[in-house]
C-alpha cells in the first residue's frame, strides 16, 4: 500500500508541475496490477485508493503455484486453471466491484476460450489478450450465457485440481457446440 500511495504522490506532483506549467491537461485514471499474493490480500485497500485493478495472470499464476513456467522440469504444474489461481483472482474481481472499481484481466489466461467462462462468471470487466485469441474468446463469450458462465464457476470453485476445472470447462465448451475452440476438428 505504501508503493501505491507513493506512486499516486509522484503521479500527482507531475500533473501539478504540468497544470503549474501552462499545460492544459487531464489527470489519467491510475490503476495497479495484481500480480503477487500479498497484493491479492490487499486487493480491497489498493481498490479504494485507484481507478482500476488488473490481474496479470501469468505471473500471479507462477508465484502462487512457486512453478517457475520457464523450467522444463516443473511447468507442467503451472496452470491458470489451478483452484487456488481461480479463487485469488475471484477474490480480487469481488474486492475491485465491492469498491466500485473496474477490473480486468490480461496474460495467457485472457486468451483462453475455457478460462474466459470461468471469468465471465466471476464478472470480470475487461480481458486484455493477443490479437490472435480474440476470434476464439470472443466466440465463446457470445455463445455462453452468463447464468451459465456462474454455474460452471461455482462447479470448477469446488474442483480439487487444475486438470478436473479444464476438463469441465472444455466440457461446457463440447455441449454449446463450441469444442472447436479448445480442440481441433471438434
Amino acid at each position: 500500500l505504501s508503493e501505491v500511495n507513493e506512486a499516486k504522490r509522484l503521479v500527482q506532483r507531475a500533473y501539478q508541475e504540468l497544470i503549474n506549467g501552462g499545460e492544459i491537461i487531464v489527470m489519467p485514471p491510475l490503476g495497479v496490477m495484481i500480480e503477487v499474493p500479498s497484493a491479492v490480500y490487499q486487493s480491497e485497500q489498493i481498490a479504494r485508493r485507484v481507478d482500476f485493478l488488473s490481474i496479470g495472470t501469468n505471473d500471479l499464476t507462477q508465484y502462487l503455484l512457486a512453478v517457475d513456467r520457464n523450467n522444463s522440469r516443473v511447468a507442467a504444474l503451472y496452470d491458470a486453471l489451478h483452484p487456488a489461481v481461480l479463487r485469488a483472482i475471484y477474490q480480487v474481481i469481488a474486492a475491485g466491484h465491492r469498491q466500485g472499481k473496474p477490473v480486468g484481466v490480461c496474460g495467457e489466461m485472457a486468451g483462453d476460450p475455457a478460462a474466459a467462462i470461468a471469468l465471465l462468471g466471476m464478472r470480470v470487466d475487461t480481458l486484455s489478450m493477443s490479437v490472435a485469441s480474440l476470434p476464439r474468446v470472443k466466440w465463446a463469450i457470445r455463445n455462453i450465457r452468463r447464468d451459465h458462465a456462474e454455474t460452471l464457476l461455482a462447479e470448477v470453485l469446488d474442483m480439487e485440481d487444475a486438470v478436473s476445472v479444464r476438463d469441465r470447462l472444455e466440457q461446457a465448451l463440447d455441449d454449446a457446440g463450441l469444442g472447436g475452440l479448445v480442440r481441433a476438428g471438434k
